[in-house]
């Protein structure tokens, strides 16, 4: 079976069973998030001049893995998208060493994120690529209202708050995003600020 076939299976599997068990409340991490994920990761490893097959596989099933942890918990979800791919990938053929540069790539996406290495960079800065695109505020409110049934955030002045904060801790790593997104980020900041 070739790899894309295997990825296809794997993704159909996948995505069914963050339909069938993802939270209705999870307005920003819904399933729409992992396809936007998995969208900008594909993007930025061409700018980035990644055309390993395997890498791109990895990080291809890196993305899909990344937030299903949160079939099963809100907090530490990422450790759990871990034990799934572990449970799960050795039935596709993957062997110990590629589950754990997943798992590695899935765990840098960890607030704060922690790249080691060109693929982690990438899927972190694929996961808050929205940070410096034109939809941001519409996503960046299912983000709110996310934490706000959870009792995270109370009101929009400390999500704005809260956000400011993020934006100044938070940097893309890739020389590719840094360039499509670092201005619009920027700006997205600004307006932010005056909100407050």
């Amino acid at each position: 079976m070739s790899v894309k076939t295997t990825y296809d299976i794997i993704r159909s599997k996948l995505m069914q069973k963050l339909a069938d068990h993802l939270s209705g409340d999870l307005l920003y991490h819904g399933i729409h998030h992992t396809h936007d994920v998995e969208i900008q990761a594909g993007r930025i490893a061409i700018a980035e001049k990644i055309n390993n097959e395997e890498d791109l596989y990895l990080l291809k099933l890196a993305c899909l893995y990344h937030d299903t942890g949160f079939i099963f918990t809100y907090k530490e979800h990422e450790a759990a998208g871990c034990d799934l791919a572990r449970k799960e990938l050795p039935g596709f053929g993957l062997t110990q060493k590629q589950i754990g540069i997943i798992c590695g790539m899935i765990m840098a996406t960890k607030i704060p994120q922690t790249p080691l290495t060109k693929l982690e960079e990438i899927i972190c800065d694929a996961d808050l690529d929205y940070l410096g695109r034109d939809d941001f505020f519409s996503i960046s409110k299912t983000l709110f209202l996310e934490l706000q049934k959870r009792n995270i955030i109370s009101s929009e002045k400390d999500w704005n708050m809260m956000q400011v904060k993020f934006f100044k801790n938070h940097s893309y790593f890739t020389a590719s995003n840094k360039k499509l997104r670092g201005l619009q980020k920027q700006k997205h900041l600004e307006t932010i600020e005056a909100m407050i």
